[in-house]
């Protein structure tokens, strides 16, 4: 059965879908924008920053649901730049630890408040 999870901890969706939603012991995380749910803005226009924002936004998204981050199996990576691609690569491998998830990352014509990377994740 879907059940909406939701941390105050991260921020609100911008629109009409859920930070994330489980169905059995399956959890799919909605793209997580770099936004600090404090201060309600990206800790910094630098890629690597905003990869870490993005990342700790999906960490506390998976402890609603009694999640780590080793119970990721899949990532989507969106970069409004792939030549980000190092420098977000090397904050995301800080937040996994091998066997590391699935990944796909593609570089996309814009993402939402003009951000530089989102990241969606489903954990088991």
């Amino acid at each position: 059965m879907k059940k909406k999870l939701t941390s105050q901890n991260a921020p609100a969706a911008i629109g009409p879908y859920s930070q994330a939603v489980m169905d059995g012991d399956l959890v799919f995380v909605s793209g997580q924008l770099p936004i600090d749910s404090r201060t309600g803005e990206f800790p910094s226009e630098d890629v690597a920053w905003q990869t870490r924002q993005s990342l700790e936004n999906i960490r506390e998204i998976l402890k609603e649901a009694g999640y780590t981050m080793d119970r990721v199996l899949k990532t989507t990576v969106y970069l409004q730049d792939m030549n980000d691609f190092a420098a977000m690569n090397e904050v995301y491998q800080e937040f996994f630890a091998d066997p590391y998830p699935a990944r796909a990352a593609f570089q996309v014509a814009k993402l939402p408040k003009n951000a530089r990377v989102e990241i969606e994740a489903v954990a088991k």
